[in-house]
């Protein structure tokens, strides 16, 4: 008698690979454990930089309300004094003739800031990213909305540090984010929590060459579905 051997077609039962319901659930709970965790560091790092927005405003405004045309205040001797310069240049008094350029840099800065936040799992890096928000919305802020114009408005600096510069809590927010980022990049960390070999390992690796996907053939006669019997003597 013959031998009947079944071929399947694509699509049919016998050739799909459904994942088991356990795997499904698992999967599913793995990615929504993932998104709730990018929430929250999203979150870090808009309150980061909320709060260092808030400081630096409020500073600006008492600054300018109190001490602005008056003599220096000494804090520390004469190292370190408050005073308010108009500054239409970069942190620590640079680049005092590109006042609009520094308006773009810094409008450049938050939309990247926006992009990474999408891929952001790290709480170092939410808060680093954070403090570098906050400056750059403060120094923007004052570009925006103080004398002489829209784009060209000066900054509000006044902490005063001698032989060193003069610059406000923005300054200092932007910095020491910097200084964070440096650290986390030095340390190998990226933003979503993975470390340089893994991204590199990831980037290497040759993925698997998938199975050219062939065009499913009419059947034919009985030759298709089953083989010829075999003759014995």
């Amino acid at each position: 008698m013959a031998a009947e051997r079944i071929i399947s077609t694509p699509g049919s039962p016998q050739t799909q690979d459904e994942p088991a319901p356990a795997e499904a659930a698992g999967a599913t709970a793995a990615d929504g454990a993932r998104a709730a965790l990018r929430r929250r560091r999203v979150g870090v790092l808009f309150a980061v930089a909320f709060c260092a927005y808030l400081i630096d405003l409020v500073s600006k405004l008492t600054v300018v309300a109190k001490l602005e045309g008056r003599s220096p205040i000494r804090i520390v001797s004469d190292v370190v004094t408050l005073q308010v310069i108009r500054n239409p240049g970069a942190a620590f008094g640079m680049g005092q003739t590109m006042t609009v350029v520094f308006t773009l840099i810094a409008a450049a800065v938050i939309v990247v800031i926006w992009r990474i936040s999408r891929r952001l799992y790290s709480l170092p890096w939410a808060i680093a990213l954070g403090l570098l928000l906050g400056g750059a919305l403060g120094n923007l802020t004052d570009r925006l909305f103080r004398a002489p114009g829209v784009f060209r408005g000066h900054v509000v600096d006044f902490i005063s540090v001698q032989h060193f510069a003069v610059f406000n809590l923005a300054d200092s927010a932007i910095v020491c984010g910097g200084i964070l980022v440096v650290l986390l990049s030095f340390r190998g960390s990226n933003p979503d929590g993975s470390t340089h070999q893994q991204s590199a390992a990831r980037s290497t690796a040759q993925p698997a060459e998938p199975a050219e996907p062939t065009q499913p053939t009419q059947p034919t006669e009985a030759a298709e579905l089953s083989e010829p019997s075999a003759k014995t003597d």
